[in-house]
Protein backbone atom coordinates (compact mmCIF):
# COMPACT_ATOMS: atom_id res chain seq x y z
CA UNK A 1 0.00 0.00 0.00
CA UNK A 2 2.82 2.38 1.05
CA UNK A 3 4.93 2.06 -2.12
CA UNK A 4 1.71 2.18 -4.40
CA UNK A 5 0.86 5.35 -2.94
CA UNK A 6 4.40 6.90 -2.99
CA UNK A 7 4.44 6.03 -6.93
CA UNK A 8 1.41 8.03 -7.54
CA UNK A 9 2.03 10.98 -5.72
CA UNK A 10 2.15 13.58 -8.63
CA UNK A 11 -1.43 12.66 -9.69
CA UNK A 12 -3.14 13.96 -6.72
CA UNK A 13 -5.47 16.96 -6.50
CA UNK A 14 -5.76 18.41 -3.34
CA UNK A 15 -8.42 20.92 -2.14
CA UNK A 16 -8.50 21.94 1.45
CA UNK A 17 -11.13 24.94 3.34
CA UNK A 18 -12.30 25.36 6.47
CA UNK A 19 -15.71 24.96 6.82
CA UNK A 20 -16.58 25.90 10.57
CA UNK A 21 -13.83 28.18 12.93
CA UNK A 22 -14.50 29.20 16.82
CA UNK A 23 -11.59 32.00 17.88
CA UNK A 24 -11.38 32.16 21.71
CA UNK A 25 -8.85 34.92 22.75
CA UNK A 26 -6.81 34.08 25.63
CA UNK A 27 -3.59 35.72 25.23
CA UNK A 28 -3.05 38.86 23.59
CA UNK A 29 -0.12 37.90 21.46
CA UNK A 30 -1.20 34.45 20.36
CA UNK A 31 -5.11 33.23 19.89
CA UNK A 32 -6.65 30.16 20.29
CA UNK A 33 -8.99 28.07 17.75
CA UNK A 34 -11.13 25.37 17.26
CA UNK A 35 -11.20 24.44 13.77
CA UNK A 36 -12.94 21.51 11.50
CA UNK A 37 -10.77 21.22 8.65
CA UNK A 38 -12.18 19.31 5.55
CA UNK A 39 -8.78 18.19 3.27
CA UNK A 40 -9.90 16.71 -0.29
CA UNK A 41 -8.15 14.87 -2.87
CA UNK A 42 -8.11 12.47 -5.91
CA UNK A 43 -6.43 8.94 -6.01
CA UNK A 44 -7.46 7.57 -8.95
CA UNK A 45 -6.14 4.54 -7.23
CA UNK A 46 -9.11 4.46 -5.02
CA UNK A 47 -11.90 4.33 -7.65
CA UNK A 48 -14.24 1.49 -7.29
CA UNK A 49 -17.84 0.64 -9.18
CA UNK A 50 -20.83 2.22 -7.61
CA UNK A 51 -22.87 5.27 -7.10
CA UNK A 52 -22.53 5.91 -3.34
CA UNK A 53 -19.54 7.21 -1.23
CA UNK A 54 -17.54 4.87 0.93
CA UNK A 55 -17.49 5.77 5.10
CA UNK A 56 -14.53 4.38 6.55
CA UNK A 57 -13.55 4.25 10.43
CA UNK A 58 -11.01 7.00 11.35
CA UNK A 59 -9.16 4.20 12.43
CA UNK A 60 -8.41 3.38 8.68
CA UNK A 61 -6.01 6.69 7.83
CA UNK A 62 -3.30 4.99 8.78
CA UNK A 63 -3.91 2.83 6.20
CA UNK A 64 -4.34 5.65 3.70
CA UNK A 65 -1.82 8.16 2.23
CA UNK A 66 -3.52 11.64 3.64
CA UNK A 67 -1.47 14.91 3.42
CA UNK A 68 0.96 16.02 6.06
CA UNK A 69 -0.44 18.93 6.73
CA UNK A 70 0.90 21.31 9.57
CA UNK A 71 -0.74 24.68 11.12
CA UNK A 72 2.64 27.12 10.51
CA UNK A 73 3.07 29.40 14.53
CA UNK A 74 1.15 26.45 16.37
CA UNK A 75 2.12 26.82 19.79
CA UNK A 76 -0.21 23.77 20.76
CA UNK A 77 -2.28 21.63 19.02
CA UNK A 78 -4.39 18.84 19.94
CA UNK A 79 -6.84 16.42 17.94
CA UNK A 80 -9.98 16.23 20.04
CA UNK A 81 -11.22 12.61 20.96
CA UNK A 82 -14.06 12.27 22.74
CA UNK A 83 -16.04 10.03 22.22
CA UNK A 84 -13.31 8.94 19.66
CA UNK A 85 -11.22 10.49 17.87
CA UNK A 86 -12.82 13.14 15.24
CA UNK A 87 -11.56 11.95 12.28
CA UNK A 88 -13.81 11.33 9.21
CA UNK A 89 -12.86 9.51 5.86
CA UNK A 90 -14.81 9.61 3.21
CA UNK A 91 -13.91 7.86 -0.32
CA UNK A 92 -16.13 8.78 -3.50
CA UNK A 93 -16.67 6.39 -6.28
CA UNK A 94 -14.12 8.72 -8.54
CA UNK A 95 -11.72 8.01 -6.29
CA UNK A 96 -11.94 11.46 -4.34
CA UNK A 97 -10.92 11.36 -0.69
CA UNK A 98 -12.86 13.54 2.01
CA UNK A 99 -10.60 13.97 5.40
CA UNK A 100 -11.73 15.98 7.78
CA UNK A 101 -10.61 16.87 11.66
CA UNK A 102 -11.24 18.67 14.27
CA UNK A 103 -8.54 20.47 16.00
CA UNK A 104 -7.85 23.16 18.43
CA UNK A 105 -4.52 25.02 18.03
CA UNK A 106 -3.10 28.23 19.66
CA UNK A 107 -1.21 30.05 16.79
CA UNK A 108 0.79 33.06 17.39
CA UNK A 109 -0.29 36.29 16.25
CA UNK A 110 1.95 39.53 16.34
CA UNK A 111 0.32 42.31 17.47
CA UNK A 112 0.49 46.06 17.41
CA UNK A 113 -0.38 47.37 20.72
CA UNK A 114 0.37 51.25 20.46
CA UNK A 115 -3.35 52.13 19.89
CA UNK A 116 -5.07 49.78 22.56
CA UNK A 117 -7.97 49.41 23.05
CA UNK A 118 -8.80 51.46 20.02
CA UNK A 119 -6.31 49.16 17.87
CA UNK A 120 -7.30 47.08 14.89
CA UNK A 121 -5.51 43.26 14.64
CA UNK A 122 -4.51 41.02 11.62
CA UNK A 123 -3.78 37.74 12.32
CA UNK A 124 -3.50 34.78 9.99
CA UNK A 125 -4.13 31.00 9.70
CA UNK A 126 -1.75 29.26 7.63
CA UNK A 127 -1.67 25.42 6.60
CA UNK A 128 1.41 24.14 4.98
CA UNK A 129 2.69 20.83 3.58
CA UNK A 130 5.64 19.43 5.86
CA UNK A 131 7.46 16.60 3.52
CA UNK A 132 5.70 16.94 0.02
CA UNK A 133 7.28 20.34 -2.14
CA UNK A 134 5.37 22.19 -4.70
CA UNK A 135 6.43 18.84 -7.16
CA UNK A 136 4.38 16.45 -5.31
CA UNK A 137 1.19 18.33 -3.71
CA UNK A 138 -0.64 21.31 -4.43
CA UNK A 139 -2.86 23.37 -2.35
CA UNK A 140 -5.22 25.75 -3.17
CA UNK A 141 -8.82 26.52 -1.55
CA UNK A 142 -11.56 24.64 -2.78
CA UNK A 143 -14.51 27.77 -2.69
CA UNK A 144 -12.13 30.65 -2.71
CA UNK A 145 -13.25 33.20 0.05
CA UNK A 146 -15.89 30.85 0.71
CA UNK A 147 -14.40 27.96 2.10
CA UNK A 148 -14.16 29.43 5.29
CA UNK A 149 -17.57 29.27 7.32
CA UNK A 150 -19.34 30.10 10.39
CA UNK A 151 -17.44 33.55 10.91
CA UNK A 152 -21.28 35.01 10.37
CA UNK A 153 -21.98 33.90 13.22
CA UNK A 154 -18.93 34.11 15.16
CA UNK A 155 -19.23 36.09 18.49
CA UNK A 156 -16.13 37.33 20.45
CA UNK A 157 -15.66 38.66 24.26
CA UNK A 158 -13.48 41.59 23.11
CA UNK A 159 -13.65 41.59 19.12
CA UNK A 160 -15.61 42.28 15.79
CA UNK A 161 -14.28 40.36 13.30
CA UNK A 162 -14.38 42.85 10.14
CA UNK A 163 -13.15 41.12 7.16
CA UNK A 164 -11.10 37.92 5.92
CA UNK A 165 -10.29 36.56 2.82
CA UNK A 166 -7.93 33.66 2.14
CA UNK A 167 -4.69 33.62 -0.32
CA UNK A 168 -2.25 30.45 -2.02
CA UNK A 169 1.16 31.36 -1.89
CA UNK A 170 4.59 29.52 -1.13
CA UNK A 171 7.11 28.76 1.44
CA UNK A 172 10.34 28.61 0.69
CA UNK A 173 13.17 26.64 2.75
CA UNK A 174 16.75 25.12 2.39
CA UNK A 175 15.13 22.46 1.66
CA UNK A 176 12.89 23.63 -1.25
CA UNK A 177 9.44 25.04 -2.00
CA UNK A 178 6.52 24.21 -0.63
CA UNK A 179 2.84 25.02 -0.99
CA UNK A 180 0.75 26.67 1.42
CA UNK A 181 -2.70 28.36 2.20
CA UNK A 182 -3.13 31.34 4.41
CA UNK A 183 -6.42 32.39 5.75
CA UNK A 184 -6.00 36.86 6.88
CA UNK A 185 -8.95 37.79 9.07
CA UNK A 186 -9.29 41.52 10.72
CA UNK A 187 -10.31 41.65 13.94
CA UNK A 188 -11.33 45.08 15.83
CA UNK A 189 -11.10 45.48 19.37
CA UNK A 190 -14.73 46.71 21.39
CA UNK A 191 -13.89 49.18 23.27
CA UNK A 192 -17.46 50.00 25.51
CA UNK A 193 -15.91 47.65 27.90
CA UNK A 194 -13.05 49.72 28.47
CA UNK A 195 -14.65 52.86 28.18
CA UNK A 196 -17.06 51.40 31.14
CA UNK A 197 -14.67 50.44 33.46
CA UNK A 198 -11.74 52.81 32.90
CA UNK A 199 -12.07 56.00 30.68
CA UNK A 200 -15.23 56.98 32.44
CA UNK A 201 -13.82 56.83 35.99
CA UNK A 202 -11.12 58.73 35.17
CA UNK A 203 -13.10 60.89 33.53
CA UNK A 204 -15.22 61.07 36.98
CA UNK A 205 -12.33 61.62 38.84
CA UNK A 206 -10.73 64.62 36.71
CA UNK A 207 -14.08 66.52 37.09
CA UNK A 208 -14.04 65.18 41.14
CA UNK A 209 -10.28 67.17 41.58
CA UNK A 210 -12.28 70.72 39.86
CA UNK A 211 -14.56 70.68 42.71
CA UNK A 212 -12.38 71.75 45.00
CA UNK A 213 -11.43 74.99 42.64
CA UNK A 214 -15.56 76.01 44.19
CA UNK A 215 -14.52 75.57 48.14
CA UNK A 216 -13.02 78.45 49.90
CA UNK A 217 -9.15 78.49 50.06
CA UNK A 218 -9.68 79.22 54.21
CA UNK A 219 -10.99 75.55 53.91
CA UNK A 220 -7.45 73.95 53.95
CA UNK A 221 -8.83 70.75 54.99
CA UNK A 222 -11.48 70.23 52.24
CA UNK A 223 -9.77 71.17 49.53
CA UNK A 224 -6.65 69.05 50.76
CA UNK A 225 -8.55 65.82 51.96
CA UNK A 226 -10.39 65.82 47.98
CA UNK A 227 -6.74 66.70 46.31
CA UNK A 228 -5.22 63.93 47.89
CA UNK A 229 -8.29 61.30 48.02
CA UNK A 230 -8.53 61.70 43.92
CA UNK A 231 -4.25 61.32 43.48
CA UNK A 232 -4.58 58.60 45.69
CA UNK A 233 -7.74 56.90 43.71
CA UNK A 234 -6.63 57.79 40.31
CA UNK A 235 -3.14 55.91 41.27
CA UNK A 236 -5.18 52.67 42.13
CA UNK A 237 -7.38 53.09 38.97
CA UNK A 238 -3.93 53.00 36.94
CA UNK A 239 -2.43 50.01 39.27
CA UNK A 240 -5.71 48.23 38.36
CA UNK A 241 -6.49 49.00 34.59
CA UNK A 242 -2.52 47.70 34.28
CA UNK A 243 -3.22 44.15 35.68
CA UNK A 244 -5.56 43.91 32.93
CA UNK A 245 -3.81 45.04 30.07
CA UNK A 246 -1.01 42.94 27.78
CA UNK A 247 2.18 42.46 29.05
CA UNK A 248 3.85 44.57 26.47
CA UNK A 249 6.00 47.01 27.86
CA UNK A 250 7.93 48.30 25.06
CA UNK A 251 4.54 49.52 23.88
CA UNK A 252 2.99 53.02 24.93
CA UNK A 253 -0.49 51.69 24.76
CA UNK A 254 -3.29 54.82 23.86
CA UNK A 255 -4.63 53.71 27.26
CA UNK A 256 -0.98 54.47 28.88
CA UNK A 257 -1.74 58.14 27.52
CA UNK A 258 -4.93 58.34 28.60
CA UNK A 259 -4.49 57.29 32.53
CA UNK A 260 -1.58 59.54 32.35
CA UNK A 261 -3.47 63.23 31.32
CA UNK A 262 -6.07 62.36 33.58
CA UNK A 263 -3.50 62.20 36.56
CA UNK A 264 -1.88 65.16 35.02
CA UNK A 265 -4.96 67.40 35.60
CA UNK A 266 -6.06 65.65 38.99
CA UNK A 267 -2.17 66.21 40.54
CA UNK A 268 -2.33 69.87 38.55
CA UNK A 269 -5.60 70.91 40.47
CA UNK A 270 -3.73 69.73 43.93
CA UNK A 271 -0.57 72.04 43.15
CA UNK A 272 -3.14 74.99 42.04
CA UNK A 273 -4.57 75.14 45.58
CA UNK A 274 -1.03 74.83 46.97
CA UNK A 275 0.10 77.56 44.59
CA UNK A 276 -3.61 79.84 45.23
CA UNK A 277 -2.77 78.88 49.48
CA UNK A 278 1.12 80.62 49.21
CA UNK A 279 0.13 83.47 47.39
CA UNK A 280 -2.79 84.61 50.20
CA UNK A 281 0.22 83.95 52.56
CA UNK A 282 3.22 85.53 50.49
CA UNK A 283 2.81 88.63 51.27
CA UNK A 284 1.41 88.75 54.90
CA UNK A 285 5.12 87.30 56.16
CA UNK A 286 7.04 89.80 53.75
CA UNK A 287 5.71 92.35 55.46
CA UNK A 288 5.76 90.60 58.85
CA UNK A 289 9.49 90.31 58.44
CA UNK A 290 9.91 93.77 57.39
CA UNK A 291 8.50 95.34 60.17
CA UNK A 292 9.57 92.85 62.52
CA UNK A 293 13.18 94.25 61.09
CA UNK A 294 12.53 97.90 61.25
CA UNK A 295 11.09 97.72 64.51
CA UNK A 296 14.35 96.06 66.18
CA UNK A 297 16.65 98.61 64.13
CA UNK A 298 14.83 101.69 65.57
CA UNK A 299 14.95 100.19 69.37
CA UNK A 300 18.62 98.51 69.00
CA UNK A 301 20.00 101.12 66.58
CA UNK A 302 23.20 100.27 66.17
CA UNK A 303 24.16 97.96 69.39
CA UNK A 304 21.76 95.74 68.50
CA UNK A 305 22.40 95.89 64.50
CA UNK A 306 25.93 94.88 65.44
CA UNK A 307 24.90 92.23 68.20
CA UNK A 308 22.63 90.58 65.21
CA UNK A 309 25.66 91.19 62.23
CA UNK A 310 25.46 87.42 61.75
CA UNK A 311 21.49 86.87 61.25
CA UNK A 312 21.36 90.08 58.64
CA UNK A 313 22.26 87.90 55.66
CA UNK A 314 19.69 85.26 56.21
CA UNK A 315 17.34 87.91 56.66
CA UNK A 316 18.04 89.85 53.37
CA UNK A 317 17.98 86.81 51.52
CA UNK A 318 14.30 85.88 52.80
CA UNK A 319 13.91 89.11 51.66
CA UNK A 320 15.04 88.83 47.85
CA UNK A 321 13.41 85.73 48.13
CA UNK A 322 10.19 87.68 48.49
CA UNK A 323 10.85 89.71 46.08
CA UNK A 324 11.21 87.48 43.71
CA UNK A 325 7.90 86.05 44.29
CA UNK A 326 6.16 89.50 44.40
CA UNK A 327 7.28 89.57 40.85
CA UNK A 328 4.21 87.07 40.17
CA UNK A 329 1.89 87.84 42.89
CA UNK A 330 -1.53 88.25 42.00
CA UNK A 331 -3.34 91.07 43.66
CA UNK A 332 -6.25 88.79 44.29
CA UNK A 333 -5.10 85.04 45.01
CA UNK A 334 -8.71 84.34 44.99
CA UNK A 335 -9.10 84.69 41.38
CA UNK A 336 -6.76 82.23 40.99
CA UNK A 337 -9.54 79.48 41.14
CA UNK A 338 -11.49 81.58 38.78
CA UNK A 339 -8.90 81.08 36.47
CA UNK A 340 -8.86 77.75 36.69
CA UNK A 341 -12.22 76.75 36.72
CA UNK A 342 -12.02 78.00 33.25
CA UNK A 343 -8.44 76.62 32.31
CA UNK A 344 -8.72 73.09 33.51
CA UNK A 345 -12.34 72.06 31.74
CA UNK A 346 -11.30 73.72 28.47
CA UNK A 347 -7.93 72.65 28.41
CA UNK A 348 -8.99 69.01 29.23
CA UNK A 349 -11.82 69.04 26.28
CA UNK A 350 -9.53 70.38 23.97
CA UNK A 351 -7.06 67.85 24.68
CA UNK A 352 -9.64 64.61 24.34
CA UNK A 353 -10.65 66.16 20.89
CA UNK A 354 -7.05 66.00 20.25
CA UNK A 355 -7.02 62.11 21.49
CA UNK A 356 -9.72 60.81 20.30
CA UNK A 357 -9.47 62.21 16.61
CA UNK A 358 -5.70 60.25 16.80
CA UNK A 359 -6.63 57.34 18.01
CA UNK A 360 -9.64 56.75 15.92
CA UNK A 361 -9.46 58.52 13.11
CA UNK A 362 -5.77 58.49 12.38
Amino acid sequence: WAESYIQGLDKFEYNIGLLCMIILFFLFQDYTATIFLRQRWTDERLCFDGNKSLSLDGRLVEMLWVPDTFIVDSKKSFLHDITVENRLIRIYPNGTVLYALRITTTVACSMDLTKYPMDKQMCTLQLESWGYNVNDVMFYWTRGNDSVRGLDTLRLAQYTVEDHFTSVSEAVYETGRYPKLVFHFELKRNILFFILETYVPSILLVVLSWVSFWISQSSVPARICIGVTTVLTMTTLMMGARTSLPNANCFIKAIDVYLGICFSFIFGALLEYAVAHFCTLAPDNANKIDSNKSSKTSIDGKKERSKHKGCSSPMSVMKRLFCIFDCFHVKNPYHIDNYARFSFPLSFIIINVFYWVYYLYL
